[in-house]
């Protein structure tokens, strides 16, 4: 499964968390041109990872 931008708007909570310069210059190169914020790459992206990290739990 890759790992596909969406546009999507819904209910949150507010989290306060550092990155490194170089990963917030990478994800902000990397929404340019796309229908997303900051915020929605990082949500997206962490989702992609706790469903990929899941399916390989359960196939061990």
């Amino acid at each position: 499964m890759s790992f596909e931008l969406k546009s999507d708007r819904k209910q949150s909570e507010n989290k306060t968390i550092r990155f490194p310069r170089r990963l917030v210059e990478e994800i902000e190169n990397a929404i340019k041109g796309h229908d997303v914020t900051f915020s929605g790459f990082v949500i997206q992206a962490c989702d992609y990872a706790l469903k990929n990290m899941n399916n390989k739990i359960e196939n061990k």
